[in-house]
């Protein structure tokens, strides 16, 4: 159905006329008016003599083709700020990156030692384990923003499985994770496992 509507508008908007006395110079033009308006036709018949060009619209109707739109060019890549308070401005880079990586940090840890010792958060933090906490605090702190300060981005070193956004919802489970561990040994009032 389709396919016969298609022919029959060709069929209908062509150009048909005849080249002179000969059968065979006849020429047989299908083509759509809407689609080419600038289109001329043009015929040699069979003797050399040239006929009149016929085009696919009236003359009052031409318009003149559209100007090529020009390709946008790429843009240049993003600056990264490396401003102390754009670092760790409230959607800055550095926050939740720090914030999540000492929370992977802390879940594991938290889950090895109370597996090996049989020890809660809690009392694992009162045997000792806020000066580990602050060392290990410093540390990652310290070794997450000097990249930052130096101008490198995170989504720069990304690649394959190891994507900033998967650090990212990594972090968040675990600071999930963790809050819900200890949540989880206070409710019960021992440990989780």
């Amino acid at each position: 159905m389709a396919a016969s509507a298609t022919m029959q508008s060709l069929l209908a908007n062509s150009v048909v006329y005849g080249a002179g006395k000969s059968r065979s110079a006849r020429v047989i033009h299908l083509v759509p008016a809407n689609r080419y308006r600038h289109m001329v036709v043009r015929s040699t018949a069979e003797n050399g003599q040239e006929e009149q060009p016929s085009s696919t619209i009236p003359e009052a109707s031409k318009t003149p083709p559209p100007p090529p739109t020009p390709t946008p060019s790429p843009r240049p890549p993003k600056k990264v700020s490396t401003k102390f308070s754009d670092v760790f401005a409230f959607s800055g880079p550095a926050p939740e990156r720090i914030n999540g990586r000492l929370a992977m940090v802390g879940f594991v840890s938290a889950l090895a030692v109370e597996l090996s010792k049989g020890q809660d958060v809690f009392t694992q933090i009162s045997d000792g384990g806020v000066s580990l906490f602050l060392a290990t605090s410093i540390l990652l702190s310290v070794a997450s923003v000097i990249p930052l300060f130096k101008g490198v981005s995170v989504e720069s070193k990304s690649n394959g499985i190891m994507t900033s956004d998967a650090e990212l919802w990594n972090g968040r489970l675990a600071m999930l994770g963790l809050v819900a561990l200890a949540f989880t040994e206070y409710v019960k009032g021992g440990t989780l496992v």
